[in-house]
């Protein structure tokens, strides 16, 4: 091997990739539940992020180390899958890997404990599904439920209940049933930030909010009862596809020109004119006189507008995005109840809302800081994203720790089923599953193990419900208190933990290449420098 390069055999490799697992989960296990603590992240130029969320986080910081990375990968998949609970995830995997340390120093081989690791994922996921209540869009206190708690613990505490509302408002808005299945796309909610106010001015926008004003200031500020019109295709002159040259001799011949050019732009505006639209948007450019027409006729325009907000317009206002203005349908204009220039902050921006039935929604948020503006942003988008996904499964769960513990108290009642070493490793993987109320509790400034010994009574006595209120140190009901989480982010969290972990346990040799040589000296020694003779 080339010299500077350094290998980890056996178990020191494992220890060493544990250890720096260990040290991931460490880092945002004080961020977990209603009273976890926040970082400050200070990147290199000096930009400061104040979160708990678990995935901004391990983002932000620079994580050098192979295994650490893994662990980095857990939190990342639980935000691509579901969006919330990426430090649960990181903290269920930190813990599968401190419980296999425990493992492997009673000698128990790597290969047992994965394959033990294996059956109790698989057993998770049956007894999880058998633990989860329905929900349906039906269910609004239940989906609130869910949203204040996705809210709980971040810094919007305060007006949580009204943030969770509109939450919920916006994905009922964009749910899209077939059947018995329900379909949410949250890129359907377009969520807008600007700084000033304060996070109570955050509202709900039936309709699509654009980071765009009006292209002539002689068009009207609002247009009530708007017909839509939809562009993709730029309202100019079309250009030759050859080079073509136009010879002038007299001064009559430019007037003339100049008029058949405005003339075919005068045609354009007609065309827009006789689909009955008093609004357009286009996504590719206006030109400056047919600004003017437009103007004239009392038109509101917008242009350059991005492809995503083009698709989410016509979702909003049912209107068609047309390419060829020549044969425009009715059909293929939409409806606004209102569109209109407003100011938030130093910018206009244009609001069109008031739609009938929008599959598309805006959420402009608002906050007296940069920072705060962020922090609002992440915990709507928890919410969203947790309510997309219970509506999308239909199951929710409990949450508290109580799915945790009562998931732990089956599989252990599981394992003895089993023949084995395996059945230390679903022991192991039950233990490492109650670091969640373990962890709730010690956030909370409680005795983690009496919190813990008084939960597993509840569960003992068939109270599968019952979990730890922070707020009071005691157990309670989690369905009555309305702490509810969907069954999809647990589900993942344990699929994503002990996939990274069983991946980090099969690996005995960790090889690190040196760095790579210096470049070869070129012929002749390094030459001359510049006013040294050469030499």
């Amino acid at each position: 091997m080339p010299e500077g390069t350094s290998r980890d055999t056996g178990k020191t490799a494992l220890k060493n990739n544990i250890a720096a697992a260990k040290l991931v989960a460490d880092t945002v296990r004080t961020t977990l539940g209603p009273k976890g603590m926040d970082k400050m992240l200070v990147d290199s130029i000096g930009d400061i992020t104040v979160t708990n969320d678990g995935v901004t986080i391990l983002d932000e910081m620079d994580i050098q180390n192979p295994a650490a990375k893994m662990m980095v990968e857990i939190a990342k998949t639980q935000k691509d899958e579901v969006g919330d609970g990426t430090t649960s995830a990181v903290v269920i995997g930190g813990e599968l890997l401190k419980q296999a340390e425990s493992l492997l120093d009673s000698n128990i081989h790597p290969t047992v404990i994965t394959k033990g690791y294996r059956i109790a994922a698989t057993k998770s996921q049956e007894l999880l599904g058998k633990l989860a209540e329905n929900i349906t869009i039906a269910d609004k206190k239940k989906l609130k439920d869910i949203a204040v708690t996705a809210m709980t613990g971040k810094n919007v505490t305060g007006d949580k209940k009204r943030l969770a509302e509109l939450a919920v408002e916006a994905i009922l808005k964009v749910a899209e049933k077939e059947g018995n299945t329900i379909y949410i796309d949250v890129g359907n909610i377009k969520i807008e930030k600007k700084e000033g106010g304060g996070w109570k001015d955050t509202q709900l926008i039936e309709g699509i909010v654009l980071d765009k004003e009006r292209v002539h200031s002689a068009m009207p500020r609002r247009v009530k009862n708007a017909k839509v019109l939809l562009l993709d295709k730029a309202l100019e002159l079309t250009k030759t596809e050859i080079d073509a040259k136009i010879r002038i001799t007299a001064p009559e011949q430019l007037d003339s020109f100049l008029e058949q050019e405005e003339k075919q732009l005068k045609k354009v505006v007609d065309k827009v004119l006789a689909s009955g639209a008093n609004v357009v948007f286009c996504q590719k450019g206006i030109d400056d006189s047919v600004q003017y027409f437009l103007a004239q006729e009392g038109i509101y325009a917008v242009r350059r507008i991005k492809k995503s907000d083009m698709e989410k317009l016509a979702k909003a206002t049912g209107a068609a995005v047309l390419s060829n203005i020549d044969n425009i349908q009715k059909s293929d204009v939409g409806f606004a109840g209102l569109v209109g220039e407003r100011k938030l902050g130093t910018e206009s921006m244009t609001f069109v809302e008031k739609c009938k039935n929008p599959k598309a929604v805006s959420i402009v948020i608002r906050g007296g800081t940069e920072h705060v503006v962020s922090e609002v942003e992440r915990a709507i988008g928890n919410a969203i994203s947790d309510l997309a996904a219970a509506l999308s499964v239909g199951k929710c769960l409990p949450g508290g720790g109580a799915t945790e513990v009562e998931l732990a108290k089956r599989l252990r009642k599981y394992s003895n089923s089993l023949s084995g070493r395996e059945q230390l490793a679903v022991r192991a993987f039950s233990d490492a599953l109650e670091i969640i109320p373990k962890t709730l509790a010690e956030n909370g400034g409680l005795d983690p193990i009496d919190t813990l010994t008084d939960l597993k009574a509840k569960h003992d006595t068939k109270k599968p419900e019952a979990g730890l209120d922070v707020f009071t140190g005691k157990t309670a009901n989690m369905w009555r208190l309305g702490v509810v989480e969907p069954l999809k982010v647990k589900t993942q969290a344990i699929q994503s933990a002990s996939e990274a972990a069983i991946m980090l346990l099969r690996i005995d040799d960790v090889i690190s290449s040196g760095k790579s040589a210096a470049p070869p000296m070129p012929p002749g020694g390094m030459g001359g420098m510049p006013g040294m003779g050469g030499y």
